[in-house]
């Protein structure tokens, strides 16, 4: 199993690459399966979750072409299958967006109940309430959701309980094809989200509202091929904009969306960061001394429950005492004890956290949890005293590419080593 070795204390400089989101390659690959045609996905990365998807795809009957660039090519002409394994969909919850286009298209699928990263309860019962108000008939056995619509999905109202980027996600593919108008209230609204209806609305669909709290869509007979390229990934730029600050670095982040981390920049800026911000391209210059600042997460725009653990590990060596609430997820605090183990002083109290800033953190043996504590640690080794080696790395490969590679390119000690 791999393992990462970081020498701690160098300032990092020089310039970051973002590529492009996980979080919106994801659903739009699930969408192509509501067209009849190939389309055409740029600024893809490589990573684990998109390779999963399109063996997922390719379980459906789909033909996914790559020819080693960022460019996928997917032809969803011919299906053959409606029914998502276990074996794929365990890994990765994002499989549950398999449900919308697919019993659109084809009146029926089934999928095993997702898994992914072990941070918490994470149901689909508000995708399953949504598909249930556009006509779908469901039933859960055995591990599976079925769902059947034999005479297509009818348009409706949909009220979200709580907000939901996945949901939201959901039912809007599957309304693009119901007959009528649906209405979805609650909506999230992740940038990610209106990416989405952007791609939607290429194929031919009629969405509007996307990016607010109320969706609007007016269904279609059918959708057409079409193309597009990703957003940039927000949760990398911040990562990668607390190396900076924790490691008293000067980097310039290309290729970044500004509009998509103003919560992690206003942070930022509280804790003494520097910023220079244009079109593409977010310059941040870290301080010897790290104020500390309270957060709390909450869903788009406000404070990104996937930062949180990297601003909780910038936190470790601020001057005076944070205080990190978790919202979200009610198991997002595993990352704590590995911190510990690199001399932080945090102490927890149900969803909320109490950081003390300590002087310096120390070189340890850790192991990551999930991939934004994989991210958490792979930071705090950056600014230690000594070597830190983190296992368990192979929840980065899901959301972080090539991180050991542009952390080397701009001056950080770090290398991927393979043990028995």
């Amino acid at each position: 199993m791999d393992k990462i070795e970081i020498e701690g204390g160098i300032p990092l400089v020089g310039e970051i690459p973002i590529s492009g989101s996980k979080n919106s390659v994801l659903p739009i690959f699930t969408a192509c399966l509501l067209t009849a045609g190939s389309c055409k996905i740029s600024n893809v990365p490589d990573l684990v979750d998109i390779r999963t998807t399109c063996l997922l795809l390719e379980v459906f009957g789909a033909s996914v072409d790559h020819d080693n660039s960022s460019t996928y090519t997917i032809d969803c002409s011919k299906l053959t299958s409606f029914e998502a394994p276990y074996n794929l969909v365990k890994t990765m919850r994002a499989s549950c967006l398999t449900l919308g286009p697919l019993v659109a298209r084809s009146g029926k699928a089934k999928v095993s109940l997702p898994g992914g990263c072990a941070i918490g309860e994470r149901p689909i019962d508000q995708h399953l309430k949504g598909l249930k108000a556009l006509g779908a008939e469901i039933n859960l056995s055995h591990g599976y959701v079925e769902i059947e619509a034999k005479r297509g999905l009818t348009g409706g109202q949909v009220s979200f309980d709580l907000t939901t980027v996945t949901g939201t996600m959901n039912i809007m593919m599957a309304a693009t094809l119901a007959k009528g108008e649906t209405v979805i209230k609650n909506c999230a609204l992740e940038p990610e989200v209106e990416a989405l209806a952007k791609f939607l609305n290429k194929m031919g669909a009629k969405i509007e509202g996307a990016g607010t709290n109320i969706i609007h869509i007016q269904g279609v007979n059918s959708l057409f091929p079409a193309e597009t390229s990703i957003i940039p990934d927000r949760i990398e730029t911040g990562t990668y904009m607390v190396a900076a600050a924790i490691t008293s670095g000067d980097l310039s982040l290309t290729g970044a969306n500004v509009k998509h981390v103003n919560e992690i920049s206003d942070c930022l800026i509280k804790c003494g960061c520097q910023l220079d911000v244009k079109v593409g391209r977010i310059r941040i210059i870290g301080q010897d001394e790290i104020r500390s600042t309270n957060i709390v997460t909450s869903p788009y725009p406000g404070f990104p429950t996937d930062m949180q653990a990297q601003m909780m590990t910038l936190m470790t060596l601020a001057q005076g005492t944070s205080v990190i609430k978790e919202t979200i997820f009610e198991n997002r605090f595993m990352h704590v004890a590995e911190l510990r183990r690199m001399g932080a002083n945090i102490l927890i109290s149900g969803n909320s956290a109490t950081v003390h800033g300590v002087n310096h953190l120390s070189g340890a043996q850790v192991m990551a949890t999930d991939l934004r504590a994989s991210a958490s640690l792979i930071l705090a080794g950056l600014a230690t005293r000594g070597v830190t080696t983190v296992s368990r790395v192979y929840h980065l490969d899901r959301g972080y590419e090539n991180l050991v590679r542009k952390l080397r390119a701009v001056g950080a000690k770090i290398k991927r080593v393979s043990s028995p």
